[in-house]
């Protein structure tokens, strides 16, 4: 478990200190945002080939949001930061977004979503952030109305950064109360650096959790998938076609799209 004396929860609340976190974005961040986002839709075990609806809580400027587009699926954002959801905006992310405190609980119909991942996001739960901030109110308000707006059968992954054994037992508590089951899958557990924690839980149904990752290679080859490579120019039509089909406009393909401008000095 990570030292408390550098986390980030207790810095300062999660909608001031994800916009201070805008101007220390780098790539190794979105490069390890973008793999923490793969393994959770890994662990969903979604029917293959066929697109989803699924719901990214936390969802920040939307770079989760940006890896479920690109596997096909529709998908719905919630965070609790209007600096870090401007972002999403301005990047022209294809998922809806919903400006919300996930402790007052998911604001969607019952049997919306076909599947939840979360990335780094459900930890602050456990800290209160005002005197009325009730840590195992907050959880079972989210994990209650999380269940309720999940079809049947279907799951949620939340990648997390547990603080102590304690909370974790707090989370898998309130969890469980709100109608889940599950548990908790460690990937690279015998390495300090590497080692994740994924919470993956069952609406509805009783599962086998997957297999963990025992390697120490974080390293991922979108390439060796048969996938285009981001930022080239098959990953930009693929992009654009995916929002014609959704009846946004979308401006029509030349010879210079996806050419990579010349640098400027």
């Amino acid at each position: 478990m990570a030292s408390s004396c550098r986390r980030p929860e207790h810095m300062a609340p999660p909608d001031i200190l994800k916009g201070y976190c805008l101007s220390v974005d780098s790539s190794r961040m979105i490069e390890i945002q973008t793999q923490m986002s793969e393994r959770a839709v890994e662990l969903l075990n979604l029917p293959e080939g066929q697109p989803c609806f699924l719901l990214d809580v936390g969802c920040g400027s939307g770079l989760s949001g940006d890896y479920l587009s690109e596997e096909g699926h529709y998908w719905v954002g919630i965070d609790i930061s209007t600096a870090m959801l401007d972002v999403a905006l301005d990047r022209e992310v294809e998922g809806d977004l919903v400006l919300g405190d996930m402790g007052h609980g998911m604001p969607f119909r019952a049997g919306t979503f076909d599947g939840c991942i979360s990335i780094s996001a459900l930890q602050w739960l456990c800290n209160a952030d005002k005197k009325s901030h009730s840590p195992p109110k907050r959880l079972f308000t989210f994990f209650s109305t999380l269940y309720s707006s999940l079809a049947r059968g279907s799951r949620a992954v939340f990648q997390l950064y547990p603080e102590n054994s304690e909370q974790l037992e707090l989370i898998t508590t309130q969890a469980m109360k709100a109608g889940f089951s599950g548990g908790m899958v460690v990937d690279y557990p015998n390495s300090s650096k590497a080692k994740k924690f994924f919470l993956c839980l069952f609406a509805g149904m009783t599962g086998v959790l997957p297999k963990v990752r025992t390697d120490v290679c974080l390293c991922r080859f979108k390439t060796m998938k048969g996938k285009s490579v981001k930022k080239g120019r098959d990953w930009i039509l693929e992009k654009k076609e995916r929002r014609r089909r959704q009846g946004r406009e979308v401006r029509a393909d030349t010879k210079y799209t996806g050419r990579q401008r010349r640098p400027h000095f």
